[in-house]
C-alpha cells in the first residue's frame, strides 16, 4: 500500500477498479517492465492528476484504463464489468460507449470543419450529444465552420475535447493535454476540462509530468518506476485558472 496524505473524504460510488496491473514491453530479447502491480480505484465525478517523470509508466497505466492496452497480469473492473483477460471487440465497445480520450496533439482531421470533426465521434455514438452543443460546451459555437488550419493550437485541442465529449463519455482520459501549448492556451483548455468535470460528472484523469496542474485536482496520484508510489489529496482544489508554472 501508498500513503494517503490529506483530510478523509466520503467515499462515492467506483467507476473504475484496477488490481495488481502488471504490463512488460518486449525491446529485442530485454523485457522491459512498464507497470509493476498498480492498484488504483477512480469515483465517480472525481477529477484525477497523475504525475509522474517520462518512464514512469503514466500513459501505459492511461492506456489501459481507457482500453486501448491491456494488462500482463491484474484486474480491470468498470462498474459491474470485468475487463480483466477481455477480447479486442469487447475493448472496442468499451472505449466506444464509456471512454473519451484527449492527447496531446489534435489529430483533427483537416479538411473537416470542427462541426465534421466532433460528428464523426457522434454518428457511432448511442446517445450523442449534437456537435454544435459539444462545441458550445468548450466555448466554440461560434467556431462551428471553422477548419482545423483558422484555428488556434488551443482552440483544435478544445475541438478535441469536444470530439471526445460528443458520446457523454463515463470517464476523460487526458494524456499531457496542454503539453503541446503556451502557458495562457494551456490553462484555457485546463479551464474546460474541469467545467466539464463540474457540469456533467464527468470522471476526468489527466496524466502530466507538470506538478503544479496537481492543484486543481481531487487527487493526485505520483507514478515511479511503473508503480503507484503515493497519493496526495490537495487541501482545497485550486481553479484552473489560478495556476501558475
Amino acid at each position: 500500500m501508498f500513503p494517503d496524505t490529506g483530510p478523509a473524504m466520503a467515499t462515492p460510488e467506483i467507476v473504475l477498479d484496477a488490481r495488481g496491473l502488471t504490463r512488460t514491453y518486449l525491446t529485442g530479447e530485454v523485457e522491459v517492465p512498464a507497470l509493476r502491480g498498480v492498484d488504483l480505484a477512480l469515483s465517480r465525478g472525481e477529477l484525477v492528476v497523475m504525475l509522474g517523470a517520462s518512464g514512469s509508466g503514466k500513459s501505459t497505466l492511461l492506456n489501459i484504463l481507457g482500453g486501448l492496452d491491456r494488462a500482463d497480469a491484474g484486474r480491470l473492473r468498470y462498474l459491474d464489468q470485468d475487463l480483466s483477460g477481455a477480447t479486442r471487440r469487447r475493448l472496442t465497445d468499451y472505449r466506444r460507449r464509456h471512454v473519451g480520450f484527449v492527447f496531446q496533439f489534435y489529430n483533427l482531421i483537416s479538411s473537416l470543419t470542427a462541426r465534421e470533426n466532433v460528428a464523426i465521434v457522434a454518428d457511432i455514438s448511442e446517445a450523442p450529444m449534437a456537435p454544435e452543443d459539444a462545441l458550445e460546451l468548450v466555448g466554440l459555437g461560434h467556431r462551428l465552420d471553422h477548419f482545423p488550419s483558422q484555428l488556434s493550437g488551443g482552440e483544435q485541442q478544445r475541438v478535441a475535447i469536444a470530439r471526445a465529449l460528443a458520446k457523454r463519455p463515463a470517464l476523460l482520459f487526458c494524456d499531457e493535454p496542454t503539453g503541446a501549448l503556451d502557458f495562457r492556451t494551456g490553462i484555457r483548455v485546463l479551464e474546460v476540462i474541469e467545467r466539464v468535470n463540474r457540469d456533467t460528472d464527468t470522471t476526468v484523469a489527466i496524466i502530466t509530468h507538470n506538478a503544479v496542474i496537481g492543484g486543481m485536482a481531487d487527487r493526485v496520484l505520483h507514478l515511479r518506476d511503473g508503480r503507484l508510489e503515493a497519493q496526495t489529496r490537495p487541501e482545497q482544489r485550486q481553479a484552473a485558472g489560478a495556476l501558475v508554472w
